[in-house]
């Protein structure tokens, strides 16, 4: 099919869509997951889903991949009704889906990944030169080099998403749905995503594009759908919106500002948090930071700078070999976690599956799990007194969930931050350290962290946010530190920096 203007044009190609759904609802128990859903993808475009986590975006994919059944509605490839009774399935209709989270087997090969399931045979067992032929035919149409014989556990990031694309090339694919592809990417490894997009793009493949990176999708999508509360509110050419129409579509309001009015720097007299010298060798280098009651102190910086190794330090999961801390004027060297918490530290983990959270546990288990002797009388837990304590928290965090026992695997990314928040807010901490705090979360549920923050600050916590998003660090930050090779080489007061000055400093343009 002959291509109507390049990705980012906004000119949708024409003829009937290769893919169409029609009237899709999906209920599970206490939620309409999915409520009259009617969804299309043509051949040659990007086709952008956007909206808040839990408004159904997620259940349409699977409904997609053949792995859930839906209740109504109707599927049609090249305008035939099917039934698509597996993910296998869906593979042999032509549809295939790349998770956020990669569905590869790490200690196996790039080429056997690339054709597992599909292994071409000879006699009785696994014809290897075939098997390589047709995996390094999948990976040229990338236009891209991938060591075949190298383990995927040994790849980047970057590169294991490569082998998940060729993947579904390899199954002659005309669908692919991309599930936040860039989320743990780099901006030039973005880039190369963008690029083999429009490569794609161009062969006739159909790209279903889900992201809460409003940037990505004004750069990449042909069209856009907007989905609130398990219901499409708009379809439309990309050029036909703007980002604060998409934003006001999925959250139902408008929102006149992406961060909140950030209170008043506070007197800077006696500082909360003091690190001096901070050494941990090959992560952190001499690093010396204050940190004010009241005060958000935003650490900027490239990925591999330290500010993840700097967090985890101040707050006992790594060890330090030199340097000192102090908290509220004491001396602090917290030997473990448990230690830091209990001193009044709070560490808010980057990746909150598998480091914030316990997935199969209940919101109510995960809350109160660091702090459980606060609800032990004659030797057992009090139930009672623990689901108080938690739903008076759920409700204040705006926790959307049927039930307190709700397991955190079912929760949309944004609900999971929130119940990594009230773990420390049940002890109300001293100093919150922030590591990416909205990665992978919509922008309602952004604003509704960005706005608790502040409410941290006004009760005179103290906050050290690390963020990768630049506009994060400059809308949320009263001073902001900029890391490079394990150093702060520069801290900027409020309004002092732009976006441009804090790349010269992080990529090491401007010398300490």
């Amino acid at each position: 099919m002959t291509e109507q203007g390049g990705p980012g044009s906004g000119n949708s190609p024409d003829g009937a869509p290769f893919l169409s759904m029609h009237g899709i609802s999906k209920s599970y128990p206490g939620v309409q997951a999915l409520d009259g859903v009617s969804f299309d993808v043509r051949a040659g475009e990007v086709h952008a889903l956007v909206g808040e986590n839990g408004a159904g975006k997620s259940t349409l994919v699977k409904v997609l991949a053949g792995a859930v059944s839906a209740d109504a509605g109707e599927i049609l490839i090249d305008d035939k009704p099917v039934v698509i009774r597996s993910p296998k399935h869906a593979e042999q209709l032509g549809i295939a889906v790349i998770y956020q989270e990669f569905n590869l087997v790490p200690s196996m090969s790039v080429a056997e990944n690339i054709m597992l399931g599909r292994e071409p045979t000879r006699g009785t067992g696994i014809d290897w030169a075939a098997l390589r032929t047709q995996a390094t035919a999948a990976i040229s149409q990338l236009g891209v080099e991938l060591p075949l014989g190298v383990e995927v556990r040994r790849l980047s990031v970057a590169q294991q998403q490569m082998v998940e694309i060729a993947k579904a090339l390899s199954t002659n694919a005309r669908v692919i749905v991309m599930d936040e592809p860039s989320a743990a990417l780099t901006t030039s490894e973005v880039a190369v995503l963008f690029e083999i997009i429009r490569k794609l793009k161009a062969s006739g493949v159909g790209i279903v594009y889900i992201s809460h990176r409003l940037e990505e999708i004004f750069a990449i999508a042909d069209r856009v759908t907007i989905f609130r509360d398990g219901k499409l509110v708009k379809t439309d050419v990309r050029n036909a919106l703007t980002p604060d129409d998409v934003i006001r579509f999925m959250v139902g309001r408008s929102l006149s500002s992406h961060f909140p009015t950030l209170p008043q720097d506070p007197p800077r007299e006696h500082p909360l948090l003091a690190v001096r010298g901070l050494t941990a060798p090959g992560r952190i280098e001499n690093v010396s930071l204050e940190v004010y009651p009241g005060e958000i102190v935003g650490l900027a910086g490239l990925i591999g700078a330290g500010r993840t190794s700097l967090l985890r330090a101040i707050c006992g999961v790594d060890h330090f070999t030199s340097g000192s801390l102090t908290l509220n004027g004491a001396p602090l060297q917290p030997r473990s976690p448990h230690e830091a918490i209990e001193a009044g530290l709070a560490l808010v983990t980057e990746d909150r599956k598998t480091q914030g959270l316990i997935l199969g546990m209940t919101i109510r288990e995960n809350v109160t799990l660091p702090h459980l002797e606060d609800f032990v009388r004659n030797g057992h837990i009090d139930r009672r007194k623990e689901s108080t304590a938690v739903a008076k928290l759920a409700a204040e965090l705006r926790i959307r969930t049927p039930s307190l026992e709700q397991i955190a695997r079912n929760l949309s990314g944004g609900n999971q931050q929130k119940v990594v928040l009230a773990k420390w807010l049940l002890k109300k901490a001293k100093l919150f350290c922030f590591d990416e705090p909205t990665r992978g979360i919509d922008v309602g549920a952004k604003l509704e962290i960005y706005e608790l923050m502040v409410k941290l600050a006004e009760a005179g916590a103290g906050i050290l946010m690390a963020s990768s998003e630049l506009p994060e660090v400059l809308g949320m930050s009263m001073r902001i530190a900029v890391m490079h090779k394990g150093r702060i080489v520069k801290i900027f007061g409020r309004g002092e920096s732009t976006q441009e000055e804090i790349i010269r400093y992080a990529t090491g343009t401007i010398a300490a």
